[in-house]
C-alpha cells in the first residue's frame, strides 16, 4: 500500500515497530480503533531482534522488594507460554551456589518460592552437584555446595514482534516498515498531525491519539521536558557459540567473577548464547549497536570462571549482538544494573511516549497506554483482559519429514499462517539449521522484506547461526528465492555487498570487522 492509499485520519498512529509499539497496535485494534503503525526500520530491528531472548517473571524485582511488578510479569509469562507454545517455552534455569557466595542456598529458595507462588505452580528445587553436571558437563565444581534450580521461559523475540503485528492486521490495523515520522505536530483546535515518508515520498496525516513507542529514540518525539526524567540508553552485549563448544542444555545463571552481576548462558536454536553485558551506550542511536572488546573479555571471564576446561577462543564465536535497553532515569549515578526496568509514560495532550519496561509486560504495557489516552475518544472498550493474544494453529497433522520440535516451533512461530507457510516451498530443512526451505519463501513473499538483513537477521536468524554471517549460503538463496523477491542481479549483489558489510561490522567481532572478503 502506497503512502497516497492511506486513510486521511486514524484514531491511533503508533510510531515504532518494537514489541511494545506492535502490542500497542494490536490492543488498540482490538478495541475496534482505526490504527496505523509505523517503523522508520525495520520491524523489530531495534531493542526488540537484540534482547537477551527471555520471556521472564523478573526475579530481580522480588529480590529488590517490587513484588506488584513481579507478579504482573508472571502473570504476562503465564499467558504466552500457554498461548504460545513454540514462540515462548518453559526453560530450566540453574543457579549454582558456592563457598562465600551470593547468594546463599537458604536465601535464594525463599526467593524461588515467592516466585512460584505468584505463578500457582512448582518449580523451585534444590540440585545435587552430580545431577547439575549432567546438564552443565564441564562446569567447576570448586567450591560448589549445592544449585537451586526455577523455570522461566525463552524465545525469539523478532518472531514475537512479528506474531504480535500479525494479530495486529488481523484486527484491522495498518502497518509499515521502512517508513519515518518526520514531524509531530498539534494544530489548534485540530487533531495531531503527523507527517510520514519511505522511499517514495511523504504523506501528512491526521491521528486523534499519536503513540510514540519508539524506546531508546524516545526523546527525538518529546516535545517538551519531562522534569529530571530522561532515556538512560543501555547497552546489552552477547555472544552466540557453537552448541559443541559450550553444551549447556539449561540456562546456567551464575554471579560474574568481578561485579557480581547476573550472567546467563543458555541454548537457543541448537547454538549457547552468553549474555549480558550492561553499560551506558553513548555511541550514536542512529547506527547499529555493537558489541565492544571490553565486553567481549568481560563475558570470556564469565565463561572461565564456569567453565575452565572449555577454552573458548575468539575463534569459536559464530555471531554477535548488541541492544540498546530504553531505561528511563532520574540520574545517571547509578549504576546501569540498578536502573529500574519499569515503563513510564508521558502524555502530552494526545501525544503519548512510553519508554523502559520488559519484552515479557508488553501487553500490560500497551493497555496502560491506551488507558490513558483514553480521554481522546468517545468511548473506548478494551478487549477483556483475559482474552487470547494469540489465533491458534490450524488442526492439521504433521508432515513426516518434519520432526517433532521443528513441527511445534512453526506452529508458535506462525500459528494461523502455518498452512500457507508450509506450502510455500520444499519442507527441507536448511543445512546445519532447523529452519525449512518453505519458511524463507514465504518470509520472502509475504513478510514485508525490503532487506537481506531483514531477512537473515529477523524473519529468521540464520545470520546469527551459521558461520560467516551465513556467507556460504548466499548464493543458494539468490537462486531459489529471486522469484520471491522479485529483485535483479544487480539489486541482489548490492544487498549481499550490504548485508556483509553490516555484518561484519555490527554482529561480529570488533578488531576483524574491515576484513576484505572476497564477494561470494
Amino acid at each position: 500500500m502506497s503512502l497516497a492509499n492511506l486513510a486521511p485520519h486514524h484514531d491511533v498512529i503508533v510510531i515504532g515497530g518494537g514489541i511494545t509499539g506492535a502490542g500497542i497496535a494490536r490492543e488498540a485494534a482490538a478495541a475496534g480503533l482505526d490504527t496505523l503503525l509505523v517503523e522508520q526500520r525495520d520491524y523489530a530491528w531495534g531493542t526488540s531482534s537484540r534482547s537477551s531472548k527471555m520471556v521472564h517473571g523478573g526475579l530481580r524485582y522480588l529480590a529488590g522488594g517490587h513484588l506488584g511488578l513481579a507478579r504482573n510479569a508472571v502473570r504476562e509469562r503465564q499467558r504466552l507460554l500457554a498461548q504460545v507454545p513454540g514462540l515462548v517455552d518453559r526453560m530450566r534455569y540453574v543457579m549454582p551456589h558456592y563457598r562465600k557466595g551470593f547468594p546463599c542456598p537458604r536465601l535464594f529458595q525463599k526467593v524461588l518460592w515467592l516466585y512460584d507462588l505468584l505463578a500457582g505452580e512448582h518449580h523451585r528445587q534444590r540440585i545435587d552437584p552430580i545431577e547439575m553436571l549432567q546438564w552443565l558437563p564441564g562446569l567447576s565444581t570448586d567450591g560448589l555446595k549445592a544449585a537451586s534450580g526455577f523455570s522461566d521461559a525463552v524465545t525469539d523475540d523478532a518472531r514475537l514482534v512479528l506474531r504480535v503485528l500479525d494479530e495486529a492486521r488481523a484486527l484491522g490495523a495498518v502497518t509499515r516498515n521502512y517508513t519515518r515520522a518526520v514531524r509531530v505536530t498539534k494544530p489548534d483546535d485540530a487533531p495531531w498531525s503527523v507527517t510520514i515518508a519511505d522511499n517514495a515520498g511523504e504523506s501528512t496525516l491526521s491521528a486523534s491519539l499519536v503513540v510514540n513507542a519508539t524506546g531508546a529514540w524516545a526523546e527525538d518525539l518529546w516535545r517538551e521536558g519531562h522534569g529530571r526524567e530522561h532515556i538512560r540508553p543501555l547497552r546489552g552485549s552477547h555472544l552466540l557459540l557453537p552448541f559443541e563448544r559450550l553444551p549447556v542444555s539449561v540456562s546456567l545463571t551464575l554471579p560474574h567473577p568481578d561485579d557480581k552481576r547476573p550472567v546467563f548462558m543458555f541454548p537457543w536454536l541448537g547454538r549457547t548464547v552468553v549474555g549480558t553485558t550492561d553499560l551506558d551506550h553513548d555511541d550514536d542511536l542512529a547506527q547499529e549497536p555493537r558489541i565492544t572488546q571490553p565486553e567481549i573479555a568481560y563475558l570470556f571471564r564469565a565463561i572461565e570462571r564456569a567453565f575452565p576446561a572449555a577454552r573458548i577462543t575468539r575463534d569459536d564465536i559464530l555471531s554477535t549482538w548488541a541492544g540498546v535497553r530504553p531505561v528511563v532515569t532520574r540520574n545517571n549515578r547509578r549504576s546501569p544494573s540498578a536502573e529500574s526496568r519499569e515503563h513510564v509514560i508521558w502524555d502530552e495532550g494526545g501525544l503519548i511516549s512510553v519508554a523502559g519496561g520488559k519484552l515479557t509486560t508488553f501487553r500490560s504495557i500497551a493497555r496502560d497506554v491506551l488507558l490513558i489516552g483514553s480521554p481522546r475518544f468517545r468511548e473506548l472498550v478494551l478487549q477483556d483482559e483475559d482474552a487470547p493474544i494469540f489465533r491458534p494453529p490450524p488442526s492439521m497433522e504433521r508432515p513426516r519429514s518434519i520432526p517433532h520440535l521443528t513441527w511445534r516451533r512453526l506452529q508458535g512461530h506462525y500459528g494461523p499462517s502455518l498452512g500457507n507457510v508450509l506450502a510455500a516451498g520444499p519442507l527441507e530443512e536448511v543445512p546445519g539449521t532447523c529452519y525449512l526451505w518453505a519458511e524463507l519463501h514465504w518470509t520472502a513473499r509475504q513478510e514485508s522484506v525490503v532487506h537481506l538483513d531483514d531477512l537473515l537477521l529477523r524473519r529468521t536468524r540464520l545470520g546469527l547461526i551459521l558461520p560467516d554471517g551465513a556467507r556460504a549460503l548466499l548464493s543458494v538463496l539468490r537462486q531459489r528465492l529471486s522469484a520471491d523477491l522479485g529483485w535483479s542481479d544487480d539489486h541482489w549483489q548490492a544487498e549481499i555487498e550490504r548485508y556483509l558489510h553490516l555484518w561484519r561490522t555490527s554482529y561480529y567481532l570488533p578488531g576483524e570487522r574491515e576484513t576484505a572478503w572476497p564477494s561470494p
